[in-house]
């Protein structure tokens, strides 16, 4: 990687994790401060990742697995008030790169995609509906929430995003470094039980 590339993957890291950007945004914001071309050549998603993970070994080794393990358990107690829709975590909280400040994903596959946001007025969730660009690149509704984590005393954002049951066979498929993209439930009970308290 060349070194503007590392420069922007650096600067990057940093805003996602001192301020919870996304990496999009994130990468972008960092062209701008660092002063270059607004059409230099970004680094890939991977790059910003070790980026954030050499960050938080640097500066947050110390507060870090704590937020992560706090954000773990709630995303565990949302996926398992939906179970029904085979929910899986994806992003930040999944990978293991995430703080206080990320927000959770979870991925849910249904046979009738309006049958989560029926799922949500019954427990009496108070959500919002956005449409995102789902990891296919399409269009799918995203259920948000804000719910506050009894371990961090704060509230976290919490998004479903929904997808129809059949996009659930390439939701598996290894990413580039090869690791599953996203974890069901029982994955992610198992990294609850297996994380240091």
């Amino acid at each position: 990687m060349d070194s503007a590339k590392s420069e922007i993957a650096a600067t990057a890291a940093r805003m996602v994790v001192e301020e919870g950007l996304e990496y999009g945004p994130a990468k972008r914001r960092a062209v701008r401060q660092l002063g270059l071309n607004a059409r230099a050549a970004l680094p890939d998603n991977d790059a910003v990742e070790d980026a954030v993970r050499e960050y938080i070994e640097l500066f947050c080794a110390d507060t870090q697995p704590a937020e992560l393990a706090a954000l773990r358990r709630l995303a565990l107690t949302w996926m398992e008030r939906l179970g029904e829709f085979r929910p899986h975590l994806a992003g930040a909280v999944w990978h293991g790169t995430a703080t206080r400040l990320s927000d959770i994903y979870i991925q849910l596959f249904c046979d009738d995609p309006k049958s989560a946001e029926l799922a949500m007025i019954d427990k009496g969730a108070d959500y919002e509906v956005r449409t995102v660009t789902g990891f296919q690149g399409e269009q799918v509704d995203a259920l948000s929430l804000s719910s506050l984590s009894p371990e961090l005393k704060e509230h976290i954002g919490v998004h479903f995003l929904v997808y129809d049951h059949d996009d659930l066979r390439g939701a598996l498929k290894p990413d580039a470094k090869g690791r599953k993209p996203r974890g069901d439930l029982a994955a992610v009970r198992a990294l609850v039980e297996n994380q240091p308290a």
